[in-house]
């Protein structure tokens, strides 16, 4: 009942916004000379997919992040261009370049060796058109009970493709044939203002797509826009809908949040609306029973690394965001597996089996940066031995500079314990290869454990030592 209730109210708030944002006033056509956007700046493969379009007779935009981003001035990482053209068509056009690919929304990907540029057709708000080569069932747009959009692939023109967007700045369309910016939710007032805003109900709109709580805060976080009221009120009472998206669409969200180069904004405002706890329900668990900082500043000095290593333009690996992340859950855990008399390896290994099961109920990890987690935990262990040949086996591991930065964050955040430790290891990488085999050699050896006496494992030598030993006697006896 709650959920028709639900429906039909979702039904008329959205209908009421719609009328009010699709007025033909808004409208408005900005010419070459009003706005920034110079061909120069798009990529070369962008713009051969228009021209290409364009030649054969479709209409093209390029549309979105690149359009926003040149407006503000930013570097666009990538380029989406939309057009009349149905997918078939568009492969058509581009042939053994051209990839189709999707069943929630149908779209082309065009390949220049490398480098995509994703090509999709207007969408629609009705029942769509219906072409005589498609199946009827990739023609048809449908929500679950909860309101999330599972099928999309209602095609119609320009005029209706815009209010399937979710942002007013990701809805201004740059015209390929007269070089303008077309703008109906006014998305360039928007960017003057530094405003972000759903267009559409933003209820009715995040629960078609729960992923645009998350964008939103992205979107915040990297452009240092205001969420408009409307669209920020939802957030807090909706983030449990993250719960129904597949796993792996949430691994890619984490990354976009956290690799985007603000990812300490990013975390404070995703712990603001409460969504952090569907992304890292383990992490957000121990961050409400921090202890002098910790695992909050375990996990700030971590996002600090990476924000520093994006700006500096050097690689990021996502197994060392989720070996932070996870790192303070892992502890926990491998202190109940001590005190249940396992060995400090076997405690960490099947702690980090624990924590990592547990956190693909949130998001999927690939299995390659599982093993590469489980590395990097390892080593923080590892590195404390010092002494002989093990600094140069530990320094030729392929995950010992992710372990040696991961140990270096734990410091910062302050852990001093490993202060001594972590110095250690900075010089022993900067001497040469003779001095680094002195300067561990002059590391006290550390004290084994007191190891029995070793057995005899070949049960022949035992029992004729022992028949040597009884006849030694007897002769000694007769004697």
């Amino acid at each position: 009942m709650q959920r028709l209730i639900h429906k039909i109210k979702s039904f008329f708030s959205a209908s009421d916004s719609d009328l009010s944002f699709q007025s033909p006033s808004k409208l408005k056509i900005i010419d070459r000379k009003q706005h920034g956007i110079s061909r120069k700046q798009i990529d070369k493969e962008a713009l051969d997919v228009l021209y290409s379009l364009k030649r054969a007779g479709y209409e093209a935009y390029l549309v979105g992040g690149g359009v926003r981003d040149i407006l503000l001035g930013l570097e666009p990482k990538d380029f989406d261009v939309v057009t009349n053209a149905e997918p078939e068509q568009v492969k058509a056009v581009f042939k053994s370049r051209c990839r189709l690919i999707g069943r929630r929304f149908r779209l082309a990907h065009v390949y220049f060796g490398r480098n995509v540029i994703e090509v999709a057709t207007f969408r629609g708000d009705g029942e769509g058109r219906q072409s005589g080569n498609r199946k009827q069932v990739n023609n048809t747009r449908a929500v679950d009970d909860s309101g999330r959009l599972v099928r999309d692939n209602v095609y119609g023109s320009i005029d209706e493709d815009v209010w399937r967007r979710d942002f007013t700045i990701n809805s201004l369309y740059y015209n390929i044939r007269d070089f303008s910016v077309v703008d109906y939710a006014d998305g360039m007032t928007d960017l003057r203002n530094g405003q972000l805003r759903l267009i559409g109900d933003p209820e009715t709109r995040y629960r078609e797509d729960p992923v645009r709580m998350i964008r939103a805060v992205r979107f915040a976080a990297k452009l240092g826009f205001e969420i408009e009221p409307r669209t920020k009120a939802p957030i807090y009472e909706l983030g449990h809908l993250l719960k129904d998206v597949s796993h792996a669409r949430m691994f890619e969200e984490v990354l976009k949040l956290f690799h985007s180069g603000v990812a300490i904004e990013v975390f404070e405002k995703l712990r603001h609306f409460g969504l952090f706890t569907f992304l890292f329900p383990q992490t957000h668990h121990l961050l409400s029973q921090e202890s002098e900082g910790f695992p909050r500043m375990l996990v700030i000095e971590a996002l600090k690394s990476t924000d520093a290593r994006i700006q500096a333009e050097k690689g990021v690996n996502p197994s060392f965001l989720f070996a932070a992340m996870l790192w303070e859950p892992m502890l926990q855990r491998m202190e109940q597996h001590l005190a249940e008399g396992f060995s400090r390896q076997d405690a960490m290994f099947a702690a980090a089996n624990d924590v990592i099961e547990q956190q693909i109920y949130s998001t999927s990890i690939p299995k390659r940066f599982i093993s590469q987690i489980k590395e990097i935990w390892s080593l923080q262990f590892r590195l404390l031995n010092r002494h002989g040949n093990r600094p140069q086996k530990l320094s030729e591991h392929p995950r010992f500079r992710a372990a040696y930065d991961f140990m270096g964050i734990r410091v910062a955040a302050g852990d001093d314990s490993l202060k001594e430790v972590f110095d250690w290891w900075t010089e022993y990488q900067n001497l040469d290869a003779v001095d680094q085999v002195a300067f561990a050699n002059d590391v006290e050896k550390p004290k084994g454990r007191s190891r029995r006496p070793r057995r005899n494992r070949n049960p022949y030598r035992k029992r004729s030592h022992g028949r040597g030993d009884q006849a030694e006697t007897v002769s000694s006896d007769d004697a």
